[in-house]
């Protein structure tokens, strides 16, 4: 008879540790467990500090990292040494990255020499320029321009000191993205498996269906992302080439680099643009009518409908409206990070809203095949 009671018994024990009282707990058991919150509580806020500033270093390394994971094992099953693989997978994306950068920076230094030297040629030109345009006619940059030199160079100076400070925290973002990209690329294996074996199994479709909404919209937003900065620089490019614009190949992928900003964005460098078509060259038209191609069809088309309808497209999951809400609030929320958080957090609640949804229709489909039928 104990053996025939035994498997009822620990169903019974089963059910009831799911649903303990708080006023069944014993004494002891109940201060190891306020003990383990508030211990858990401390660590997480103290790792939240620790973490902060090179907080987006390692979201973007992980997001990287998950989107490289076919061509890594695809390299791997080639090379049959997981490490190199993920090496040469990071250097296939990181090597263009450092050219590009470095490409910039000569050709910047050469444009800040340039001014350097012709500074009097450059006062002249622009004075020039504003007298041919209305309400300005008075102004004369030659005059103004030791004391606009002084003021560059004095902001030149708090520049300089501010890169000091936040060179060490670029180069720790740098080494914390290479290095969570490199371990997910390398042990993204081992990382799933410890996450599905700690998830309950009563947990099991709501973790289904987040993991698959989160996967979804950061494929959509970073999908959207990138093909819109490809064409919003592809068009400043182009813009450039038309005008004769100097710098014009560095100017475009700087507008690439700069959108993925909040605030700022390719305005950024298509204002300046026409606004030395105007004044340097006289070309009035011409400044105005790339502000109006910039302007609605790179800052408001590109940016504000075609990047989220595209992102939605891709997801599947959140529609426009959603997407579009997810997408800017999050990136003046987050700022860059925002690009992956802000798609995230609506793609998660909306798991949740179908799981409970669900179950709920789930829970009420019994219930009213149990109901008789009535009468006509």
């Amino acid at each position: 008879m104990i053996e025939d009671r035994l498997p009822g018994d620990r169903r019974r024990r089963e059910r009831r540790s799911d649903h303990v009282r708080l006023a069944d707990y014993a004494v002891p058991e109940l201060r190891k467990s306020v003990f383990t919150a508030a211990l858990l509580a401390a660590i997480l806020a103290l790792l939240a500090y620790m973490v902060h500033e090179v907080l987006v270093a390692i979201i973007a390394g992980v997001v990287l990292g998950a989107y490289l994971i076919p061509f890594h094992d695809w390299l791997c099953r080639r090379l049959g040494r997981r490490h190199l693989a993920a090496f040469l997978t990071i250097s296939a994306v990181t090597v263009p990255l450092v050219v590009i950068v470095a490409y910039s920076w000569m050709e910047f230094s050469g444009a800040a020499g340039y001014l350097q030297t012709h500074q009097q040629e450059i006062a002249r030109r622009l004075t020039a320029g504003l007298h041919q345009l209305p309400f300005t006619e008075r102004i004369r940059v030659e005059d103004d321009l030791p004391r606009w030199v002084a003021g560059l160079a004095e902001r030149g100076t708090s520049f300089v000191d501010d890169l000091q400070e936040t060179i060490g925290t670029t180069v720790v973002s740098i080494a914390m993205f290479l290095v969570a990209c490199f371990y997910v690329l390398v042990d993204h294996e081992r990382i799933l498996t410890y996450m599905r074996r700690k998830v309950s199994a009563r947990y099991r479709d709501l973790a289904d269906e987040i993991s698959g909404n989160m996967r979804a919209v950061v494929y959509g937003a970073l999908y959207a992302t990138f093909l819109t900065q490809l064409l919003k620089s592809s068009v400043v490019l182009l813009m450039n080439l038309i005008w004769d614009v100097p710098l014009a190949v560095v100017l475009a992928i700087v507008s690439f680099f700069i959108g993925f900003f909040p605030i700022v964005g390719s305005w950024t460098v298509y204002l300046p643009v026409a606004i030395y078509l105007m004044l340097f060259r006289g070309d009035v038209a011409g400044g105005i009518l790339m502000l109006v191609i910039g302007f609605f069809g790179i800052t408001l088309f590109m940016s504000m409908y075609l990047r989220p309808k595209i992102a939605a497209e891709k997801s599947q999951v959140l529609n426009f409206f959603w997407m579009f809400l997810a997408l800017v609030t999050g990136v003046y929320t987050f700022g860059l990070v925002g690009i992956i958080i802000g798609p995230v957090l609506i793609g998660v609640l909306k798991a949740v809203f179908d799981t409970v949804t669900g179950d709920a229709a789930r829970a009420l489909r019994p219930a009213a095949a149990e109901e008789p039928p009535t009468a006509a």
